[in-house]
């Protein structure tokens, strides 16, 4: 009997489960709402000291804090224990940070190109901004890492008139992922979801001789093999395909948080490529070189990189 009841169990079971995966969903999502609701009572300052608090407090508690620990030790091993402990609490401390100011990222921005009056935003490469902006003939590609508050890069895009469109990977949970493509589409233009597809839209605005951004510096099953720290690690290797494609010029920026709820955002010069003998951009080298590019800022501000991340799992 329970050989004919089971084909007849398995839709149901499959049913059931993924009904409790989406009221789980649900539920943090809730909770994540109700957290942001109740920063936003308070001002910007003592809302994300708050949150950084209490991130420096839970995130121990979490699973991915085990995952920090190792890549940590991995990748510093002539670091102490305590130091490495230390760096895993800055990181869950900027992590807060980063998700807090979604809901105050109006007041936060206020830089408005050309100001001579310092505010919480300074940007680094504004000749860059505008001679991408002028460069509106030809396609270009800016790269970024899960550093700082990467998501003012776009914004300060937006600011100096420049469109540029935005590959982003949504969050496992719908309901984040809903939420924060509302916040993040009323500042950043155009978002483009990393999923099946995004390849063809991306290569389609480059084709118009449009602009697009994209953070490079995630796990991807069936990327390239590279190195990253001294380890294997697969990456992406659509960067350097869209710009063999279209012979395009690669540029780097990076979020920096700065103390006193400032930031510091900078667009560096375009990279030399490297090509082969046919003079055409070498796609596996060019990876590797946006890797290496990422570990230098890393290194620079090891404390701002979501080293949760299982960014060195190959499967």
């Amino acid at each position: 009997m329970s050989g004919g009841l089971a084909p007849l169990l398995r839709p149901i079971i499959a049913r059931t489960l993924r009904g409790l995966k989406t009221a789980q969903y649900w539920l943090i999502a809730q909770l994540a709402r109700s957290v942001l609701y109740m920063l936003r009572l308070l001002p910007p300052e003592k809302a994300l000291a708050f949150a950084e608090r209490v991130a420096k407090r839970i995130g121990p508690l979490t699973k991915r804090h085990q995952i920090t620990l190792d890549n940590i030790r991995k990748a510093y091993p002539e670091k102490t224990e305590a130091e490495v402990e230390a760096l895993a609490l800055e990181m869950w401390g900027h992590m807060a940070r980063l998700f807090g100011e979604y809901i105050f990222i109006d007041q936060l921005f206020d830089y408005v190109p050309g100001q001579e009056k310092p505010g919480r935003v300074e940007v680094i490469g504004d000749e860059i901004f505008l001679r991408i902006r002028e460069e509106s003939d030809r396609p270009h590609i800016v790269f970024t890492a899960h550093m700082g508050n990467f998501e003012l890069l776009p914004i300060a895009a937006a600011a100096y008139d420049l469109p540029i469109s935005v590959l982003f990977r949504a969050p496992n949970n719908p309901y984040i992922a809903k939420y924060l493509f509302s916040t993040r589409s009323t500042h950043m233009g155009d978002m483009v979801a990393s999923r099946t597809g995004a390849a063809f839209t991306l290569a389609r605005v480059l084709e118009a001789d449009g602009n697009i951004g994209a953070l490079v510096d995630q796990k991807f099953t069936r990327g390239l093999r590279t190195t990253f720290f001294g380890r294997e690690c697969m990456t992406s290797p659509l960067i350097g395909k869209l710009a063999r494609q279209y012979d395009c010029d690669v540029y780097p920026a990076r979020s920096i948080r700065l103390p006193g709820n400032r930031f510091r955002l900078e667009l560096q010069e375009k990279l030399e490529l490297p090509r082969n003998e046919k003079g055409v951009v070498d796609v596996a080298a060019t990876t590797q070189l946006l890797n290496d590019v990422v570990e230098q800022w890393v290194r620079e501000d090891p404390g701002q990189w979501m080293w949760f991340h299982k960014r060195w799992e190959i499967k």
